[in-house]
């Protein structure tokens, strides 16, 4: 390979071994070799350069009898690596409103900003199957800066989110996950939908069931 060649692989594969860890929350070496089809070594030697950046960070788990495994996982640096610099501003306007609303009046304001941008959504969606919805739903969110992706379970789908682009903003503010939960049921009104996984409970993503009505 030559050396430009290499200089732009290394950049695209550091940024491949943290979007595999921001969807499966902690993985192997050797996983993370199979999904990039690259070489365990050439792995770790990325590993142990964004460890010394402060963005991923290992440690040793038991599975069953023989030398046990390495797991890596991103640290708070590296899940930063995928905002979009928004955050800031959004909790400023947030704690400025709280210390001026109650907290109904904040969930209020809130639940009513999620039935517009429901409305928004629902228009561009368009009249389509469930599954073109989803599959748009997904397509936006991740203009909007998640990363996200769907899977079609017996009963319905489930929409997963690994990065969220207000997760700064939740944990200070959880309500706002709330918000996010209404927005979803309002652009699927013919569905039920339930919160499955979160983030601010330790799960590596956010999930939302979908679940059409009879």
């Amino acid at each position: 390979m030559r050396a430009t060649a290499l200089a732009q692989a290394q950049p695209n594969t550091r940024k491949g071994i943290l979007a595999i860890l921001l969807r499966l929350g902690e993985a192997t070496a050797n996983d993370i070799a199979t999904r990039l089809e690259i070489s365990v070594q050439a792995t770790r030697r990325h590993l142990r350069g964004l460890e010394e950046d402060g963005l991923v960070e290992g440690s040793s788990c038991a599975e069953g009898p023989g030398r046990p495994s390495y797991h890596w996982q991103l640290t708070s640096q590296g899940q930063a690596q995928f905002a979009d610099g928004s955050e800031g501003f959004a909790v400023s306007l947030l704690e400025s409103l709280s210390q001026q609303l109650p907290d109904e009046a904040l969930r209020s304001l809130l639940g009513s900003q999620a039935i517009q941008q429901a409305a928004q959504y629902r228009e561009r969606l368009g009249d389509g199957s469930l599954e073109q919805r989803v599959a748009r739903l997904v397509e936006l969110r991740k203009a909007e800066g998640y990363v996200a992706e769907c899977d079609q379970e017996t009963d319905g789908w489930v929409i997963r989110e690994f990065h969220c682009s207000v997760m700064r903003i939740a944990e200070q503010f959880p309500c706002v996950c709330d918000q996010e939960l209404q927005l979803i049921r309002h652009t699927f009104p013919d569905c039920t939908v339930d919160r499955v996984h979160w983030r601010l409970e330790s799960g590596h993503s956010c999930g939302f069931r979908l679940t059409p009505r009879a």
